[in-house]
């Protein structure tokens, strides 16, 4: 079966609403939470991508029984430390980084010299990030150079740490409290502002944490050995697989899109804040509280006059997975638009920075990048009329998705390659493209 697809026309007006599967953050979480709680947890709407797949795999490998359904998953936990596995166990986190730097968290008071490995995109990502302060807890961890593959040699007796996070990361921050849940006596944690999915699910779950937010940094405490209760979950819907429809949305004509229960919490909407500092109009209805995360029905439209912007760093964090896509409104955009702080977007599945000032290059869009920044001079007239080939991006699926968006907007004829990567994240995406008017070929 061919692995890439053809684009050589642009999507007409659309008038839909669609439905997006589940948060894949709080899909992950709560299965690696569920293994821990005593008794059956049931999840609806769990997203059936790789990167969930490959947890439900990792968990099973661990001794938990899983029940997977057609709309739901249902999970036996075995408790705190529950997991029962043979000697010299090989873990497959896949393309996930999600998975794999949190089940390290479940893993520092390991019985057995576990190994967990990932696939070629994984397997050149830092993991030194979190190896770092769960070796605090006693455990040690053999790794290659910092990367995948690490054998894991946990602790009978983990010890409280302290730490300072200082990156930004909310999958080393949420290592860390999952290992702390295992611990006797309190944690803390100094954690820069990052998601936090694991802090709110932990509430909810009515574990002894307290978090005090100041302006730059969260501070955390945990106090671990309490047991979970199960946790029945209807996920909200992912922003971040929202965002391409969005988006495209935003660079159709004379379209509407409403996106319904999708999972708004205030450390993912980065985008929606830069949306609206771009001049877009962007509306938010029928907010609920759901279980600690807020979660709306979202409404947009079409929009002709786009607003260069100097995107604030502060909201780097809020809205690392949807760079991509806001490079896109750039390009289109009045004048010229500048954002600093993103070395972070060469730590995800590919370096995105890079691919981000590729794709913009190849459609005519002038861009000065560094290590860390991109200037993007916009064109609000910009129109393809060539070939385009998007191929080599070790099949990081943000940068299929995106490419789609930017051919179905701007025109040209696109060759997009690596098509099965959205099966990490988003394997419905190309079934809703077509649903709302996409020509593929």
């Amino acid at each position: 079966m061919k692995d890439k697809i053809k684009i050589s026309k642009t999507i007409k007006p659309f008038k839909k609403n669609i439905y997006i599967e589940g948060d894949k953050s709080l899909s992950i979480r709560w299965a690696l939470l569920a293994s821990q709680a005593i008794g059956k947890s049931r999840a609806i709407n769990l997203l059936k991508s790789e990167d969930v797949i490959n947890t439900l795999k990792c968990l099973r490998k661990l001794g938990i029984k899983i029940r997977l359904y057609k709309n739901s998953c249902e999970i036996h936990g075995r408790g705190l430390n529950g997991f029962k596995y043979k000697k010299n166990i090989i873990l497959n986190s896949g393309n996930s980084g999600t998975l794999g730097r949190l089940i390290l968290g479940l893993l520092t008071h390991s019985k057995e010299v576990i190994t967990l490995k990932g696939d070629k995109s994984l397997s050149k990502r830092d993991f030194l990030r979190v190896v770092k302060p769960l070796k605090k807890f006693g455990a040690n961890f053999k790794t290659n150079n910092g990367k995948l593959p690490i054998k894991i040699y946990g602790t009978k007796k983990p010890k409280p740490i302290k730490y300072f996070e200082n990156i930004g990361s909310a999958q080393c921050k949420s290592s860390i409290m999952l290992a702390a849940l295992n611990t006797k006596g309190n944690c803390s944690i100094k954690a820069r502002k990052s998601r936090n999915h694991t802090e709110l699910i932990f509430k909810y779950l009515k574990l002894p944490i307290k978090v005090e937010s100041k302006k730059n940094f969260d501070y955390i405490n945990i106090k671990g050995k309490k047991n979970i209760q199960p946790i029945n979950y209807k996920i909200p819907s992912d922003i971040s697989s929202g965002a391409f429809f969005i988006v495209l949305t935003i660079l159709s004509k004379n379209s509407k899109l409403k996106i319904k229960n999708v999972n708004i919490n205030l450390t993912r909407i980065g985008i929606i804040k830069i949306l609206k500092k771009m001049g877009v109009k962007i509306k938010l209805l029928n907010k609920k509280n759901y279980k600690g995360e807020i979660v709306a029905d979202i409404f947009i439209d079409s929009q002709k006059n786009l607003r260069s912007i100097n995107c604030p760093p502060s909201l780097n964090s809020s809205s690392i997975d949807e760079f991509l896509l806001i490079f896109l409104l750039a390009a289109k955009a009045k004048g010229i638009s500048t954002f600093k702080r993103l070395s972070e977007l060469n730590q995800k599945e590919s370096p995105r920075l890079y691919w981000g000032s590729k794709i913009l290059r190849k459609i005519g869009i002038k861009t000065v990048t560094t290590n860390d920044s991109i200037k993007i001079y916009g064109n609000p007239n910009i129109r393809v009329n060539k070939k385009i080939v998007i191929k080599n991006f070790l099949k990081d699926h943000r940068v299929f998705m995106s490419s789609v968006v930017a051919a179905l907007t701007f025109g040209g004829e696109w060759e997009i390659h690596d098509v099965s990567s959205i099966k990490t994240s988003f394997p419905s995406f190309l079934t809703k493209i077509k649903y709302l008017g996409g020509k593929l070929s």
